[in-house]
């Protein structure tokens, strides 16, 4: 590296380790944010990503260990944000409210730390940069939108979480694979500063190469910084038109088959969310088309985390498919196929919600536990 290692914190160990290991292996000093048994395990072990590998090898694992970045782990309690550079903020947005990490944001808001979200779900300071949202009546789409109050929009921004990563079953909590490998598709800060911190990760990210057995070898998932703001709603199509379409009334599909079962009804979907996206300013350059996402899908071959969350017993899940639904009534645009996923996701919400109340306390105990495991 030609400048001195930035320091970055990351809310999240399980998605927040795919950015760590690049931002590990580009030499940065990454900071876990995560459960105090899952800090111990990445003290004593670091943490593990799984990229594919080329044609005919079997995948790429990575340990931070291995890499040139410091990395350290702590929980939310004990975490100060003061002296970051960068705040990541990496889990999905009902863990926000979980006890310290709700004071730790606060504190974050506090010390003006510039944040870039990589979650489906956009914060409500992210979307107040969008011109003509009515943000306040978008509230109840969040588990707890209270939580983002104190935050600075001009310091806020959203990157698309197109890369698919997942904990393999069977592994610990520090080990993660990833089975999309595409890029972090980040908005420019309104504010310059931040705007040329995220430019000089994106460059340090481009040149870092992985050394193994005498080789160079260039790995995949990367940071793509965008001018446009409206970049990451290219997110909000696939949402709609996959990832929450793998939710049944009684069960759930792979997102390959919710988008290829009817490869017509999902095109009518997504272009539908696309053109809303371009009523919020978004270009065409922005947005991926139907046919590259289509093919995307083909390889994703496991239902939605919403999905699975749902049929888990969730009683909170990220509601893109709400945020849509009212973002669309604001302006004037309705679909059908939406307003079935949003009441299902409803119903079902509700069912996890009236089982959980008659459960033993003790479940409840662990169910809690279970749902801010991040």
């Amino acid at each position: 590296m030609t400048v001195p290692p930035r320091n970055l914190l990351i809310l999240g160990a399980s998605y927040g380790a795919l950015p760590a290991i690049r931002l590990l292996m580009a030499g940065h000093r990454v900071r876990l944010v995560c459960t105090p048994a899952t800090a111990a395990l990445i003290a004593r072990d670091g943490v593990r990503v799984r990229f594919p590998g080329r044609a005919g090898s079997g995948p790429v694992e990575v340990c931070s260990r291995e890499l040139p970045g410091e990395l350290t782990a702590s929980a939310p309690e004990a975490t100060d944000p003061r002296g970051f550079d960068l705040v990541v903020l990496a889990m999905q947005e009902a863990h926000y409210g979980a006890p310290g990490v709700r004071g730790l944001l606060a504190r974050i808001a506090r010390e003006r730390v510039p944040s870039l979200a990589i979650m489906n779900m956009p914060p409500p300071p992210y979307l107040e940069r969008l011109r003509g949202l009515d943000t306040a009546s978008l509230a109840s789409c969040y588990a707890d939108a209270s939580v983002w109050r104190g935050f600075d929009p001009a310091l806020v921004t959203l990157a698309s979480p197109d890369p698919q990563a997942f904990r393999p079953a069977g592994e610990p909590k520090n080990v993660l694979e990833v089975g999309l490998a595409t890029n972090f598709k980040a908005a420019r800060f309104e504010a310059e500063a931040p705007t040329a911190l995220l430019r000089q990760l994106e460059a340090d990210i481009e040149a870092s190469r992985l050394r193994r057995d005498g080789a160079s070898i260039e790995l995949p998932v990367k940071l793509k910084v965008h001018e446009s703001r409206h970049v990451p709603l290219a997110k909000w199509p696939m949402l709609i038109a996959g990832n929450y379409r793998c939710i049944g009334a009684s069960g759930m599909v792979p997102i390959r088959e919710a988008v290829h079962a009817d490869p017509a009804r999902s095109r009518a979907i997504y272009d539908w969310v696309m053109r809303l996206c371009l009523r919020l300013g978004a270009a065409e350059d922005d947005l991926v088309p139907f046919e590259k996402y289509a093919k995307a899908a083909e390889s994703l071959g496991r239902p939605s985390s919403a999905a699975r969350a749902l049929f888990a017993g969730a009683e909170q899940i990220e509601r893109v498919d709400a945020l849509v639904q009212r973002i669309g009534e604001q302006l004037g645009l309705r679909l059908a196929a939406l307003d079935e996923i949003v009441a299902r996701v409803d119903a079902l919400l509700a069912r996890n919600r009236a089982r959980a109340q008659a459960a033993p306390q003790a479940e409840v105990a662990v169910a809690f536990a279970q749902r801010h495991a991040f």
